[in-house]
């Protein structure tokens, strides 16, 4: 399972495949797979990858990566059209919106913020604040 789904360009390294498995994101008919479980022809794969989850019907069983070209004669991709749809809800509602500039500052920004309020003084005016008001 996780050879393929490294050969499969599914996941960038076996070892990040391999967790997956063992994390319960990779299944096939509702039931989680082991990372040694062995890949047939027609199984279809669902692959857990937050908010989403890809389904994938195996065409070819591969043991070696291939290029991204041939990725058409080794799998199909089933996902159902409302993964994509959470998936675009998702993008939305992130930080698309955020203007540049805005939100949490660099650490230059904030070296400068640190340095100007260290050199500004603090001015109270002519208020006297000690707590004897006998005058």
């Amino acid at each position: 399972m996780d050879k393929w789904l490294w050969a499969a360009r599914i996941f960038k390294t076996r070892t990040i495949a391999a967790a997956a498995c063992k994390k319960g994101q990779v299944s096939m008919g509702g039931a989680q797979l082991k990372p040694s479980h062995v890949i047939h022809v027609g199984n279809v794969i669902d692959v857990r990858k937050p908010p989403v989850t890809y389904s994938f019907r195996v065409l070819q069983a591969i043991e070696k990566r291939v290029g991204a070209r041939l990725i058409p004669e080794i799998l199909e991709n089933v996902t159902p059209p409302e993964q994509y749809e959470i998936l675009e809800m998702n993008k939305i509602s992130g930080f698309v919106g955020r203007a540049k500039g805005t939100g949490r500052p660099t650490t230059k920004d904030r070296r400068s913020l640190d340095a100007f309020a260290e050199e500004t003084p603090v001015f109270f005016g002519d208020f006297d604040f000690d707590e004897d008001d006998s005058e």
